[in-house]
């Protein structure tokens, strides 16, 4: 299957040669066909959809300009739709209806997105597999016995298998990046604060999430960055972002890193894939060296999981002693982890952020650009929260997410673009940082590699149809 571009679909839209209503009624065939092996997406208004179509095809004929006309859109189960059901993964929340648009969803449908449906993720978007007791798991498109990795595993598995070009979705950790990379897609984090979130649920790790974008090529995640970059008075994160003089790749100090410099442990396949990905690389011109990056006393241990965990006590906690079976058990197991963490050892976490965040712009005088693997590891069983082994060890609760969480506590723009498969034939990703608001260059960056792989990222089964978007 040829990768669709939303630039070229929303062109199409908006000279009148493409109809969002013969979009809408493909996408949802589509939809209908796939996604009862998937269980990517929770929530389907087909009516709405169609009434989206309808109204997007007007809003052109009128003369609007309108950068994503027609394309197909999914928004992750944190964010709210106005008048659709959202649960963040949360029994708890399991009769919400949104009271409005999140403002991410709501530019969105500004820029004339087609927003197909909601996508399932883990419970207040807090663990690293797409599963919840609202809907269930979510399977792989690659594989349907393995895990698309989380939170956000329903845009990414959405995405792959073609039941929406982009998706929205959030980031605290590698919420958006590791599913990208087990889904064979592209994530992309950008910069703290680069686009506005002001309202909706409760966010666990408020000053590292930020609003992601996922989809089948990095033009067109540039293209929804584009839409949604912008700022809000009611959110105290929103930046402004700096003009930053773009740069030509082949002048840029590029670093790589198999383990960040802090001894992280990978399967042999993905180091073997990693470097022949920086060896195709070097060959097409790019200055890349090895580069060990130092970080500050005690980050090997601290993901800053216990931040995270205090934040869902705190939200959480009574309604979690009043019922525990409302919940996750694995959630269960860090709301009361959080109950024990004191106001102390928030503190002390409060600066070994600010230390990783000075560390991170000082790396990045050494370096303009570091890349680094995605995942350390090929997308594990679905009955599983994470692989019981990672390059002979084992792997511990979050040995699979090691790559992702230091750079949302840096405030950085990351990115993850497929770089092939693994020894079981399943996606892997390599992943992209520049320093902060440097975000085209990470994205630029992105679109060589691309371009240089030249891979076609298609899961058998999900390939075979013939894409619907190219035919409409």
């Amino acid at each position: 299957m040829s990768t669709p571009s939303a630039l070229k679909l929303a062109a199409r839209v908006r000279s009148g040669e493409t109809r969002a209503v013969a979009i809408a009624e493909r996408q949802l065939a589509r939809i209908a066909a796939l996604n009862p092996s998937l269980n990517a997406l929770v929530q389907v208004d087909a009516t709405d959809v169609r009434l989206q179509a309808a109204l997007i095809d007007a809003r052109c004929a009128a003369g609007e300009d309108l950068p994503l006309a027609g394309v197909p859109v999914t928004i992750k189960d944190n964010l709210w739709l106005q008048g659709q059901i959202s649960t963040c993964g949360s029994w708890l929340y399991r009769n919400h209806r949104a009271p409005r648009d999140s403002w991410a969803v709501a530019r969105l449908r500004q820029a004339g997105a087609l927003l197909v449906g909601v996508s399932n993720c883990s419970e207040f978007a807090c663990k690293g597999v797409t599963d919840n007791r609202v809907y269930g798991a979510t399977c792989n498109p690659w594989d349907l016995n393995r895990t698309p990795g989380g939170s956000s595993g329903g845009a990414a598995a959405a995405v792959a298998a073609g039941l929406g070009m982009l998706a929205l979705a959030t980031d605290a950790g590698g919420s958006s990046r590791r599913p990208a990379a087990h889904c064979g897609v592209v994530g992309f984090k950008p910069s703290a604060g680069r686009i506005a979130d002001p309202w909706g649920f409760p966010v666990i790790g408020r000053e590292l999430n930020v609003i992601a974008q996922l989809g089948r090529r990095v033009t067109d995640v540039s293209l929804m960055l584009d839409v949604l970059t912008g700022v809000h008075s009611a959110d105290r994160f929103s930046t402004p972002m700096p003009t930053v003089a773009a740069r030509p790749l082949e002048t840029l100090r590029i670093g790589y890193s198999l383990d960040l410099g802090l001894g992280y442990t990978v399967d042999a396949d993905v180091a073997a894939l990693f470097e022949q990905t920086v060896s195709r690389l070097q060959s097409a011109g790019l200055q890349l060296r090895p580069f060990a990056p130092r970080w500050p006393q005690g980050v090997p241990a601290a993901p800053l999981l216990e931040a995270q965990h205090a934040e869902l006590a705190a939200h959480f906690g009574e309604a979690y002693r009043s019922d525990p079976t409302r919940f996750d058990p694995a959630i269960a197991e860090q709301i009361e982890a959080g109950f024990a963490v004191p106001a102390t050892r928030m503190v002390a976490l409060a600066a070994l952020r600010d230390a990783i965040v000075r560390n991170t712009a000082t790396l990045f005088e050494t370096v303009d650009l570091l890349l680094c693997p995605t995942v350390p590891v090929e997308p594990w069983s679905l009955d599983l929260l994470g692989p019981p082994t990672i390059g002979g060890r084992p792997a511990g609760p979050r040995g699979h997410a090691v790559f992702t969480p230091l750079f949302n506590q840096a405030g950085v723009p990351a990115l993850s673009v497929p770089c092939g498969v693994g020894a079981q034939g399943l996606p892997l990703g390599l992943q992209i940082v520049g320093p902060r608001f440097h975000d085209d260059d990470v994205l630029r960056l992105g679109a060589f590699v691309e371009d240089t792989l030249a891979l076609e990222m298609a899961p058998l089964g999900f390939s075979q149809m013939p894409d619907t978007l190219e035919q409409a």
